[in-house]
């Protein structure tokens, strides 16, 4: 049967700001779902409060609604648009919560809005802890021991019937909020507490726990006839006891039995069908015992979630995309399958590669925060890699996060501690999987890791291999490894990196020279639904080492986009907004639009965005091998962060163009010292400044330019290791400190601006004419990070000489550094007096605010600007602002309780959202001036 034809005009809710468990993976499932959508004539609404996201664009919905997310909102739209139906499974937890809240106050009855997607009842049943586990025994799926608890007293009366170990799980909140493990009598009762507490319905499940025990996870579509297909399996690479958002996953299942598979998929498909009569997307989670394979479901989730963006870049298949086409009353079999284009969609993906997923985490932004994993998701981020193999992809996926390691170890990083070592195996960190290397290397049996980490043996054995590669490794120098050895040693994942470290007497030129002269050459698979079994058509590659290269090149002018990589603090979703917007300028300039990233969660990866998708590290190596395949006409750095923007250096060594701001003029901006000189010779304020290489010149500037001082490296992003110092004593030690994190780095010591207000402002420079797209007023003064502050667009509060002065120094270094596309430049402003403080010529975390406040594409003509298609001149800017926009930050301080949550030179925001105002006089403003009054007295 074909669509319900009743529905004409859809309502989405998104996910809101960022926040640890509820990331950008919503920005993905949502501009899917609203494209899908719009393909099929229906006009489309969004309603989301985050300015970072393209799911917030005119390119993905027809009318969007920058409010908050609350039921006064959903009314505010449905009374000015009709709304036959609204869709609240792309939005996470948030957008299901809004839902079912709307509901209970009547507002769907009252304007005649049908809920698709998902039975609002079964959303009740799923989130309902006892609910959940009364219908899994009505239904013959095995659950864990439990017993419900709204009271302390019910909670230590469970805990006295089941025993310990025991694990409380929460009702109603997300990525394990207020949940954990007790393994004890004395721990019980704060831990009780905090899971109350954490509950918006005082509920908490006090529940057997299954530590040890294997975890799985399947991600399920079903349609209205109740046809259900498996996307994809994924299994836990660490067991249970980990958030599912913190643990290394693999697809397929590696470790899986036929027999246990196919019990699962049976109970999947028992579970999915028992919660409500919906058509869409549906993620299961399961626990196996590894002696026996008993199997039982731990939770299910009807909407899709970070699980659905993984397992849809891991297949091809697009999840979201699909399950908004269910929501409307299409059958699977009606659905033509994306990438075959002649098979239905009622067709389960078969891999012939497998995945790896890797968590991103941000520790060193929370001080003093217990790195201990557990039942609440502490990641901010993931990178996901492709293989041939497991271990292939798991060196990749190391490679991917960006924290400094060139794959698994062999790199100079391993720790010798034996102690820290096995503490870790036994306490799981973000470092877990690097350490079970190291253990190898110490001799450690391999019974000894299993017994402490409690992983399967397989995948072990497959990380202890490597040990065994590298001892043979050393056994040669770089001019007589065999080639067959050198092969098997790129299928396992080394970089050239790597192999030049083992050897330790070559670079990792030297390696890539000598594996070319041998023939060994990275080639690139495509990525299908079916295992080849039919012809695909999709242009979705990643890489390995085999013969047959499947990445045809064209003959088309190509330019690369280097995506930003990993989410983490200080480089999140906006940097992905600017890629996509950046693709799509290039495609209307009539360039083949090839992306390069490694994010699961993200719409840049999405492989109907560029021409051509490599879904790889952004790692030297790897996009070396790309731009030496596809010879694009240029490169385009200054859209992804600072990830890209760190490979600039070696681009232009090996001849590659850059596309935009040079190279040169980019890194004179970085460097703050050099960058401090040129503000001088244009005549243009800026506090008194010293460079330092040693605690000792440190001193000696800070006492010549006075204290307080701002102590910062050079090239970083986020705040990195800045702090503001007092005496001689504290300046040594963040010296020392910095020296220790980042070796080799120069130290700018800033004399402070103590109570100073911070502005920015933001513009496009086309060589010749500079066009200020916003300038923006921070509530918070000086001295906290910009991602940290609050900051008002236009400014409401600066003199015009003020704001003449901003301006004129904006054109002055847009033209000084030789831009050609962004530039965002930040200023400390005391009385009439207005410093710089830094200039960026890239992409900024604050372009996307302001191309919504101001319903402006200024990526897309950012980009076309860098590409020489046009000029400033060429484009007719209207900005459709009346009154004030607000980017308001959120944190997610409650994953870490024990932190110090005060604000400081170091970004420590995970997302925000915009609000807007008609007058200065609104309460919310108001309070927000209030702030600001409490910081410069607290300065």
């Amino acid at each position: 049967m074909p669509r319900n034809t009743s529905i004409n005009s859809v309502l989405i809710i998104g996910s809101g700001p960022i926040v640890i468990g509820q990331a950008c993976e919503f920005d993905y499932s949502g501009s899917q779902a609203a494209l899908s959508l719009k393909e099929e004539g229906i006009k489309v609404s969004i309603i989301n409060s985050n300015p970072a996201t393209i799911m917030t664009d005119k390119v993905v919905a027809d009318n969007v609604y920058l409010l908050p997310l609350t039921c006064e909102s959903i009314e505010q739209v449905l009374q000015e648009q009709q709304i036959d139906a609204v869709l609240p499974t792309m939005g996470g937890q948030t957008a299901l919560n809004l839902c079912i809240e709307a509901s209970n106050r009547g507002i769907w009855d009252k304007y005649n809005v049908q809920v698709i997607g998902v039975d609002v009842a079964a959303i009740e049943k799923t989130e309902n802890r006892e609910e959940f586990r009364q219908l899994m025994v009505d239904i013959g799926v095995g659950v864990a021991k439990s017993k419900i608890a709204n009271s302390f007293l019910e909670g230590k009366e469970a805990a006295q019937e089941i025993g310990f170990p025991l694990v409380i799980r929460p009702s109603y909140t997300l990525a394990g909020t207020g949940g954990g493990f007790v393994h004890s009598k004395e721990e019980f009762d704060a831990a009780l507490n905090r899971g109350l507490h954490a509950s918006p319905t005082h509920e908490v499940l006090v529940e057997q726990a299954v530590l040890g025990w294997k975890e799985f996870e399947l991600e399920l579509l079903r349609d209205k006839n109740d046809n259900v297909i498996i996307i994809c399996t994924i299994e836990n690479f660490d067991p249970m006891g980990i958030h599912t958002g913190d643990s290394i996953t693999v697809a397929p299942g590696m470790t899986l039995s036929d027999k246990c598979y196919q019990e699962m998929r049976n109970q999947a498909i028992k579970m999915m069908r028992s919660i409500g009569n919906f058509a869409g997307g549906c993620n299961v989670q399961f626990s196996v015992n590894p002696e026996t394979e008993e199997i039982i479901a731990i939770e299910i989730n009807p909407r899709v979630s970070r699980s659905s963006a993984l397992a849809s870049k891991a297949t091809g298949y697009p999840i979201a995309k699909i399950a908004a086409k269910l929501a409307i009353g299409y059958t699977l079999d009606e659905l033509q399958n994306q990438i075959t284009k002649t098979t239905s969609a009622y067709f389960e993906p078969t891999l012939d590669y497998v995945i790896v997923k890797v968590p991103r985490f941000n520790f060193d932004k929370f001080k003093g925060a217990n790195k201990e994993l557990g039942l609440q998701m502490k990641a901010v981020g993931e990178v996901m890699a492709i293989g041939r193999t497991f271990i292939e992809a798991l060196q990749k996926a190391a490679q991917s996060l960006e924290i400094g390691r060139a794959g698994l170890g062999a790199d100079g990083r391993q720790s010798r501690n034996l102690e820290e070592i096995m503490h870790s195996l036994e306490h799981p960190s973000a470092e877990r999987v690097f350490h079970i290397k190291d253990a190898f290397e110490l001799g450690v049996p391999l019974e000894s890791v299993r017994k402490a980490t409690r992983i399967d043996k397989w995948f072990l054995v497959q990380i202890q291999e490597l040990v065994h590669l590298e001892q043979e490794l050393r056994r040669y120098q770089l001019s007589n490894i065999p080639r067959d050895f050198f092969m098997t040693l790129k299928q396992k994942g080394y970089s050239d990196q790597q192999i030049a470290w083992i050897l330790g007497n070559v670079t990792e030129d030297d390696v890539y020279a000598r594996r070319k002269e041998l023939g060994i050459n990275r080639v690139y698979k495509m990525v299908d639904t079916c295992a080849a079994e039919f012809p695909a058509h999709t242009p979705y590659y990643y890489s390995t080492f085999e013969d047959e290269n499947e990445s045809i090149v064209s003959d088309k002018k190509k330019i690369i986009v280097l995506g930003s990589g990993p989410n983490r603090i200080g480089q999140g979703i906006e940097f992905d907004y600017s890629c996509v917007h950046g693709l799509l300028a290039a495609k209307e300039c009539g360039y083949e639009a090839i992306m390069i990233n490694c994010n699961p969660e993200t719409v840049s990866t999405d492989f109907n965005m560029a021409d051509k998708l490599y879904f790889e590290p952004v790692f030297w190596e790897h996009v070396r091998e790309i731009i030496e395949l596809e010879k694009p006409e240029g490169v385009i750095v200054q859209l992804g962060g600072q990830t890209a923007l760190k490979m600039a250096e070696r681009l232009e060594k090996l001849g590659v163009k850059i596309i935009g701001t040079s190279f040169k003029d980019m890194d004179l901006a970085e460097d703050r010292g050099r960058f401090s000189d040129l503000l001088k010779e244009l005549d243009i304020p800026y506090p008194k400044y010293g460079v330092a290489t040693t605690a000792e010149e440190a001193i000696k500037v800070a006492n010549e330019v006075g204290y307080p001082v701002l102590v910062r490296p050079s090239y970083v992003l986020g705040g990195q290791g800045m702090s503001i110092v007092i005496n001689d004593e504290d300046l040594e030690n963040a010296v020392v400190k910095l020296l220790n994190a980042l070796p080799g780095n120069h130290i700018l010591i800033d004399h402070f601006l103590d109570r100073a207000e911070e502005a920015e402002s933001d513009s496009i420079c086309d060589g010749e004419d500079v066009h200020i797209i916003g300038m923006m007023e921070h509530i918070e003064p000086a001295g906290i990070h910009s991602g940290d502050s609050s900051a008002v667009l236009p400014p409401y509060s600066l003199s015009e000489t003020v704001i003449k002065k901003m301006e004129e120094y904006t054109v002055k270094l847009a033209k000084a550094l030789n831009v050609r596309g962004l530039l965002n430049i930040q200023f400390a402003v005391k009385g009439e007096n207005v410093y710089v403080i830094e200039a960026n010529p890239r992409a900024s975390r604050t372009v996307p605010f302001i191309a919504k406040a101001y319903d402006v594409p200024y990526i897309n003509i950012a980009t076309k600007v860098m590409l020489g298609a046009n000029k400033l001149k060429d484009f007719k800017i209207e900005r459709k602002l009346t009154g004030w926009a607000i980017k308001e930050p959120v944190f997610s301080f409650s994953k870490f309780p024990e932190v110090d949550k005060k604000l400081g030179p170091e970004m420590k925001s995970t997302g925000e959202a915009i609000r807007f105002i008609k007058d200065l006089q609104d309460p919310y403003f108001r309070e927000l001036v209030a702030q600001k009054s409490m910081f410069l007295n607290a300065q």
